[in-house]
């Protein structure tokens, strides 16, 4: 059975990322010069997030190397074949 999120889990969810973010970011490697390096070291936390963080979860490896794994893997051996016309 599928679990959907609901309201509140995507809330939670947000929430949860959102004090990552402060924690390890804002709050550590401030005070802030301007709004601008604010928004660029935003822009690095995120990269660093979704492509090189090393997960636990994932089997200590980064979450664009555990998708590329799954995407190459069987997984993608069994989704159908468009034909040309």
């Amino acid at each position: 059975m599928k679990t959907l999120l609901t309201y509140r889990g995507i809330n939670a969810l947000a929430e949860s990322f959102n004090g990552l973010y402060k924690t390890e970011l804002i709050h550590r490697k401030g005070p802030w010069r301007n709004v601008e390096h604010v928004e660029w070291a935003t822009l690095n936390y995120v990269d660093w997030f979704n492509n090189r963080r090393i997960h636990e979860s994932l089997d200590y490896v980064p979450p664009v190397e555990f998708e590329t794994a799954y995407y190459d893997s069987s997984e993608s051996e069994s989704l159908p074949v468009l034909e040309t016309i």
